[in-house]
């Protein structure tokens, strides 16, 4: 008798991308996500349920049990910082970068600089390794719109194509990681269904590498 697995998954681009890696792990769910308003989904597998939650809200369903394995930023999971789960895997989808952005030949700051940003843990502590002193102005969308307004020098945010700073007259600045979509497991859940979970990560794993060599031949 299997045990229950529970997989949270994070909504929006993440989620289209995600569910062909599952697919090709023989994980499908019974009903198609993009058409229904369920948050909880069935799959091929009696024993294995997709939640899908907001990217933000996947480490903490993880890291407290209440999902097994989670698929979701690398951004988010530095942000959450938790030492809770593992992250055996790295999915290659999703691929952008977390920067910090400022407006095209902005002046040099004098005190303190302002700093606006949904990612308030990451900002705090790329600057302290810095060693510059920063207020952080704590957003949660339009962060171009802060440095045109004045309400702040310097924004940290995702970079995909970089087409958003430039319509808005700034420019990416200097990149503090590289962000992906990443596998997370709870450790309890590790523990206790370790042969179960590592399947699903065997799997998962061999669909990214088929897919890393589909792109190389592209």
């Amino acid at each position: 008798m299997k045990q229950p697995i529970t997989i949270a998954l994070s909504k929006g681009r993440i989620l289209k991308e995600t569910l062909p890696l599952l697919a090709q792990a023989d994980i499908c769910p019974t009903e198609d996500i993009s058409k229904s308003r369920k948050l909880i989904f069935d799959t091929n597998h009696e024993h294995i349920k997709l939640l899908v939650i907001r990217a933000t809200d996947v480490p903490t369903y993880v890291e407290y049990g209440a999902a097994d394995m989670g698929v979701a930023g690398k951004d988010v999971l530095m942000e959450y910082g938790s030492k809770a789960m593992y992250e055996p895997l790295d999915l290659n989808i999703a691929r952008c970068r977390l920067m910090t952005a400022g407006m095209v030949n902005s002046k040099p700051v004098n005190g303190r600089l302002k700093v606006a940003s949904k990612f308030v843990n990451v900002t705090k502590q790329y600057y302290a390794q810095k060693g510059i002193q920063v207020d952080i102005i704590k957003l949660y969308g339009a962060m171009e719109l802060a440095p045109i307004m004045g309400l702040a020098d310097r924004i940290v945010d995702i970079v995909d194509t970089g087409n958003t700073l430039r319509a808005n007259g700034m420019e990416p600045l200097e990149m503090i990681a590289p962000v992906s979509t990443r596998l997370v497991v709870g450790k309890a859940a590790m523990k206790m269904k370790h042969q179960q979970i590592q399947e699903i990560i065997d799997q998962l794993e061999q669909a990214v590498e088929a897919g890393k060599l589909a792109e190389a031949r592209a």
